[in-house]
């Protein structure tokens, strides 16, 4: 079986050669096609949500993003933050923000994945910031819908 797919795979590689060959091309130049930058570039954040906690957590999602994200301590030796940490360097200093914040997105992981004792021990019992950010995300979609 294996023999006979190579065979047809190699005869209609040569029926392409044969029937492309009349096909006249130029060369093209790799910029006159290619228009965007090579490298990433991190996009900036999407239109803030009217609502404060919810633009909050939508900063702190941002946050995550583009700074990365740790457990086990607020900040990491390289300025990654984890969860809790993101809200609180975002909410600048208003702790009622920030508490509004911490509960919307502990109830947010509770409606995911059932009873968590807080939002650290959930930030810490992951390997990586997938799920997190993830749960910050869907924290804000939860505050906006309640007009927090």
């Amino acid at each position: 079986m294996t023999t006979t797919m190579t065979a047809r795979l190699d005869e209609a590689a040569v029926a392409y050669e044969v029937n492309t060959a009349h096909i006249p091309t130029e060369p093209v130049a790799l910029a006159d096609v290619v228009t965007v930058p090579l490298t990433p570039t991190l996009q900036p954040p999407p239109q803030s949500y009217p609502t404060p906690v919810a633009a909050l957590l939508q900063r702190a999602h941002h946050r995550l993003l583009t700074g990365g994200w740790c457990s086990g301590a607020l900040v990491d030796a390289h300025g990654a933050r984890c969860m809790l940490g993101a809200i609180q360097i975002e909410a600048r200093g208003d702790a009622g923000l920030e508490a509004g914040a911490a509960a919307v997105l502990l109830d947010a992981i509770r409606r995911e994945v059932g009873d968590v004792d807080s939002v650290p021990s959930f930030n810490d019992t992951h390997g990586s910031g997938h799920v997190p950010l993830r749960m910050v995300n869907r924290a804000a979609v939860l505050a906006d819908a309640r007009g927090l």
